[in-house]
């Protein structure tokens, strides 16, 4: 995994936690949202489809 699409996953995924206007959203939907943003990005599932959430998902 290239670093850079790590970096990329996670800048995303925290913002559309933290920084989203839909307060609704969960932490599944957050990775969801920046998996897909990564899947434009990188066509390849090698850079976006390795990351799953353990425990709370809420």
């Amino acid at each position: 995994m290239l670093p850079s699409s790590t970096a990329l996953l996670m800048t995303q995924f925290y913002q559309n936690l933290f920084h989203s206007t839909d307060s609704t959203i969960t932490i599944a939907k957050a990775l969801q949202s920046a998996q897909l943003d990564l899947l434009h990005k990188y066509k390849a599932p090698f850079f976006w489809a390795p990351y799953v959430l353990v425990g709370n998902w809420l």
